[in-house]
Formats: C-alpha cells, structure tokens, sequence
C-alpha cells in the first residue's frame, strides 16, 4: 500500500516543473494562535497544524458536493502549498470570523481555512505575519508512540516553527492520501492521533528509503529544492 511519492511520480512537492505547475495555484491558510504571555510548545504547534490539515482533509464540506470541494480539488490538482502565518487578540478574533476550523491542543490553536488563490489572500489573512513563529518546547517531548502516527523530522534541518508547521502538515496529508477510505474512517474517528518527533539521525536515512510517504520540499521558503523533510509513518503503511 505504501509507495515512496518522490523522485518517479507527480508529486505536489517535488521542485523539478511538473504538469501541475500548469494548474492555477492555490495555498492553504494555516493561523496559529501566538499570545505574546503564553505562546504554545513547539511540537504542539505542529501536531495541531497536522491534524487541522487532517480535519479539512476529511470535513464534510471538502468532498463531494461540498461547499469547499472545488476549491479543494483545484488546490491539490496544483502543487499543495500551504502558509502559516500568526495571530494574537483581535487578529486572531477576526481570522476566527472568517470560514475555517479551529482545532486546538493543548497549548495550541490553529485555524485552518479553505485554500485560497496564491494571490487572492482574504485582507484579514493576508496583514497577518509569517515571520516570528519561533516557539520552544518548555521540556523535551516523551518518546513517540510508534503504536500511532509518527510524522517523523528531517534531523539535519533547521526550521522555524511555521515552516516545520506546514511540512507536518504535508506529511499528514501524504499518509492520508496513501490510506483507504476505512481507514481513513478509523483516523478520523479516533481524531486524528498522531506525534511529530525529530528522527534519530542514525535512523534517518533507513526511513527516507522505507517506502514511506516523503515530503520533499519545493524550496519556496528557508530550506533547498529538493530537500526531504518529513517522513509520515502510519500503521497502516508499513
């Protein structure tokens, strides 16, 4: 069931041009919530990115004829670019306003919003920043439950926090895309459990050539083309 997504196939995140570098290019809107007095963990952060992702995946209104469906389905005909940009106080009570999902963890809340034009940004998004998303983790996270979902890190690269947001998210969305329509139904049902860890850097290697889902980046923003960062390593896949 699981097939390596890169170098051989059409995948969104490959940095070579592609057929759907033709398709018109849409982005998904990820805010996270960052109060100056208490910011989120940093792993929380990206677990909630990844299951926000997850919970626009699988929402109703994102399939078949719902009302984000055709925007959905011309957003992952291009290339599946998501953003994450930061709110605090009013900004985040606007971006709420907007159509979207929260989905909150334990110290952080994401909004995720149906995709947009790359260049068609809602005003309310669009002044939002992309930049000052560096977060921390108050103490180390405990060990992945290898039992669950692991969306495991590239170890050598360093990322802000919003750009490791939106690879977990990409990993996320590869695996789901990789499961069948049952078990996509148990995920979601269970809501969508799931842990981001750095790899083992021994270990590193050995997952890239696992058959795993693999996000390689397109290189848009801080790291190379090409350059692999996630690693989704879902039960079902293995």
């Amino acid at each position: 069931m699981s097939h390596d997504v890169t170098p051989s196939t059409d995948s969104p995140f490959r940095s070579e041009p592609t057929a759907r570098d033709q398709a018109p290019q849409f982005v998904l809107p990820l805010v996270v919530r960052i109060e100056k007095t208490a910011p989120p963990a940093r792993t929380d952060a990206l677990e909630t990115a990844a299951r926000a992702v997850l919970v626009m995946l699988g929402d109703e209104r994102s399939v078949g004829d719902g009302e984000w469906a055709e925007v959905m389905r011309d957003w992952q005909d291009a290339r599946i670019r998501k953003v994450v940009r930061r709110a605090r106080g009013a900004e985040w009570r606007r971006a709420e306003g907007l159509p979207g999902i929260t989905v909150a963890g334990k110290s952080a809340e994401v909004r995720v919003f149906p995709p947009v034009p790359l260049d068609g940004w809602p005003k309310d998004l669009a002044r939002l920043q992309v930049s000052g998303t560096d977060l921390d983790d108050p103490e180390p996270p405990v060990a992945a439950d290898v039992t669950a979902p692991v969306l495991w890190l590239n170890p050598g690269l360093d990322m802000s926090a919003g750009k490791a947001m939106a690879q977990a998210g990409h990993g996320a969305q590869l695996a789901w895309w990789e499961l069948s329509d049952e078990e996509r139904a148990a995920w979601r049902d269970a809501g969508f459990p799931l842990a981001v860890r750095a790899a083992d850097p021994a270990r590193w290697g050995e997952l890239t050539t696992s058959g795993l889902p693999l996000v390689r980046d397109a290189g848009f923003t801080e790291i190379a083309p090409g350059s692999c960062t996630v690693v989704a390593d879902h039960p079902a896949l293995r």
